[in-house]
């Protein structure tokens, strides 16, 4: 049985007494959504969470990340997998830290490399639309990459669907930014997503079973996809929702 030392990965950690700009930094420059915060001597402390960091637009600040640190609960090096899941899920998180008894933090297992395992070792129930969001958020190809992480950093999420006259012709994620650059430009931050977005598009339907649309997330390396009833966008269903109906 699998552990949460096979999926260990470094993660960057920080000093409860960082200044809120190096937090930021690292995250607007690297994939991680969530940082671990530990007390000088990799004691764990807890986390912060991208967006509440991406709100603090200075780019000068003696603010730390003290009164940012959000309460985590860790998982140990032989935990089986599907207790590392639980963590995950529980802390509504995409990552959870690994500590020993002594509560050091020795890394952490993010959810994007543990849910291809996940997904071919247990047993996934139901249909996407028992499962998805129907709170979607969209853009549009004039919305600007600036606009873009704005949003990201006020709803939380890291991927939109992009319509052009109602029709979906794309996704615009957190990677497709980073992999740009451009946006963090002042005059490059006006620059339209049409150029930036990922086409085509990966949908699944409401009919369509979750472990589809699970296997469609691995194989395309993605963390959420549309839901549409012909033209029309209905859902959107993410690793988070997968979690919910394992069996």
């Amino acid at each position: 049985m699998k552990t949460a030392s096979d999926f260990l990965v470094d993660v960057p950690l920080l000093h409860y007494d960082d200044p809120v700009t190096r937090a930021r930094k690292i995250m607007r420059e690297d994939i991680f959504r969530e940082l671990y915060v530990h007390d000088g001597q990799r004691k764990l402390l807890g986390y912060i969470d991208i967006t509440d960091v991406l709100r603090v637009t200075a780019t000068k600040s003696n603010v730390t990340i003290q009164g940012y640190i959000k309460e985590i609960t860790p998982v140990s090096p032989d935990d089986p997998v599907q207790d590392v899941l639980v963590a995950i899920r529980e802390n509504a998180t995409d990552s959870v830290p690994v500590v020993d008894g002594q509560n050091t933090i020795l890394g952490g297992v993010l959810l994007s490399e543990l849910f291809p395992v996940v997904i071919t070792t247990q047993k996934l129930r139901g249909c996407v639309g028992d499962c998805m969001s129907t709170d979607v958020i969209t853009c549009t190809t004039d919305d600007t990459a600036q606009k873009i992480h704005n949003l990201m950093t006020e709803s939380g999420f890291t991927a939109f669907p992009v319509v052009k006259k109602r029709r979906l012709v794309g996704m615009i994620s957190r990677r497709d930014l980073l992999k740009d650059g451009r946006w963090r430009t002042a005059t490059e931050s006006s620059i339209p997503i049409e150029g930036i977005m990922t086409t085509p598009v990966m949908t699944v339907s409401p009919d369509d079973s979750a472990g589809d649309a699970a296997a469609l997330m691995v194989k395309h390396d993605i963390s959420r996809l549309p839901v549409v009833d012909g033209d029309r966008i209905v859902g959107i269903i993410d690793r988070h929702d997968i979690l919910k109906v394992l069996g």
